[in-house]
């Protein structure tokens, strides 16, 4: 295991998505192909990928960097039901490194039920082991707002492992007049999303929704923001 700043346990729950609760969808998935990062942009709202909200559908995102940029290689997919985020951002991040399970197994594997995935050291516990070894760990961001040591955390956390070909798994609380792009506006959002990339120049991380709100997958959110959603729940990084 790795030297880190933090390194703790969180309690969070995590719903949403646009699928129907309960409602799995049987393979074939649609797989829609590549994702290219770099033709579109970081500013913070950009649309990297969006319109493919069927649950279950597949993109792969292309690895890619710039001068002050870096994205990292995984397989995007819908989750497919709606109570699946946890499952889904978790098999994101495992296809950085490895051909991760299905949705369905890694379910199983995180104890999610019609509630959700309970707590975010759960997905922490099943990262490490389907990876074979102890790189993920839990870290609280309990204060709302969070504190400038727990934004520093995270941006340090985010730059340390997307450059070391690791994506973070997140669990958001998402209120109205605080939500990503698409999120339904009157309602707040309990979630699981995975981070996939940032960038130090427009100060924005990449993000892969399995929930697919609105049609959004994958697009550029700015950190702030992403600090601001995350308490007081926490991310395995």
């Amino acid at each position: 295991m790795r030297r880190r700043l933090v390194s703790a346990a969180v309690a969070a729950v995590a719903l949403g998505a646009l699928v129907q609760p309960g409602t799995a969808f049987a393979s074939p998935t649609p797989h829609i192909g590549t994702a290219a990062v770099a033709a579109h942009g970081s500013t913070a709202g950009t649309a990297v990928v969006s319109g493919h909200n069927r649950p279950g559908t597949r993109i792969e995102v292309e690895a890619g960097s710039t001068a002050t940029a870096h994205w990292l290689d995984v397989d995007y997919q819908v989750q497919q039901t709606g109570y699946w985020c946890g499952p889904a951002a978790t098999r994101i991040a495992l296809s950085a490194r490895i051909a991760p399970p299905s949705q369905s197994v890694l379910a199983g594997q995180l104890g999610t039920t019609v509630n959700g995935t309970d707590h975010i050291s759960q997905v922490t516990g099943v990262l490490n082991a389907n990876l074979g070894g102890g790189w993920y760990e839990t870290k609280e961001m309990p204060n709302d707002p969070p504190t400038q040591a727990q934004r520093d955390l995270l941006w340090y956390d985010v730059v340390f492992d997307i450059d070391r070909n690791y994506p973070l798994v997140t669990n958001i609380v998402a209120p109205p007049g605080n939500q990503p792009p698409g999120y339904p506006s009157n309602q707040t959002i309990y979630h699981y999303f995975t981070v996939i990339g940032y960038d130090s120049a427009d100060r924005t991380v990449l993000i892969a929704d399995p929930a697919s709100f609105s049609g959004n997958q994958i697009y550029w959110l700015s950190f702030d923001q992403l600090a601001t959603l995350i308490p007081p729940k926490g991310y395995s990084a």
